[in-house]
């Protein structure tokens, strides 16, 4: 059966898809990834601070997580249970390779100047709110994360990473609060380039008014 198939055959919950799984229709696993696949990389990227290594994290997740399918119990989500396996992995990898200090790179400023205004700025808020999560300490970046990006309750969130709930909203808020007063001192010191002033905007100008000088002077 194709994968494709399975697909169009998904069924209601993660535990269903795990039975199969577990009963041998192994290429049902891809639905679980397919669920799941950016949820996992967003949480080993958050913990490794660098997009190769979460790459590598996030694979090594999945294998883990087939390996010890039959260990799921349903006591809980099978995506705290998912999450959990994430985390580990990713700490395993932190402590061997040093890539998560790495602060993330700005776009190109060629592709900027390629790209049309709003989306440069676009490109540019973005990055300027990665770079601000990027430099939060790692448990509160990664709180950060499960909670207002991927979007966990405080209780799975809390089960994750393995606290209590009243840790986890203390490590939410201080993450908040950091991220916040980062945000707010980046947009202060480059207030005075809110408007950027693009190679291709100026390009026309330059070229439009030259053209008027050309006719004034004919």
């Amino acid at each position: 059966m194709s994968a494709a198939h399975h697909l169009a055959l998904v069924p209601d919950t993660d535990s269903e898809v795990v039975t199969r799984v577990l009963g041998g229709d192994v290429p049902a696993f891809e639905i679980l990834m397919r669920r799941y696949n950016q949820r996992v990389f967003r949480t080993v990227r958050a913990v490794l601070h660098d997009e190769d290594a979460a790459e590598d994290a996030a694979q090594q997740t999945w294998i883990n997580a087939y390996k010890h399918l039959g260990s799921f119990e349903g006591r809980a989500r099978f995506s705290t249970w998912l999450l959990r396996i994430a985390v580990n992995q990713a700490s395993r990898d932190m402590r061997k390779s040093r890539s998560h200090l790495q602060l993330a790179t700005a776009p190109r400023a060629e592709a900027e100047a390629d790209a049309p205004e709003a989306e440069a700025a676009r490109v540019h808020l973005r990055s300027i709110l990665e770079s601000a999560i990027d430099s939060l300490p790692e448990p509160l970046r990664l709180v950060l994360i499960l909670r207002d990006i991927e979007e966990l309750s405080g209780s799975e969130t809390a089960a994750v990473l393995d606290l209590t709930d009243e840790a986890a909203r203390v490590r939410l808020h201080r993450a908040r609060r950091q991220l916040r007063g980062s945000l707010e001192t980046v947009l202060e010191d480059g207030v005075g380039e809110a408007y950027p002033f693009l190679g291709a905007r100026c390009n026309s100008i330059v070229a439009a008014v030259f053209a008027a000088i050309a006719a004034i002077a004919d």
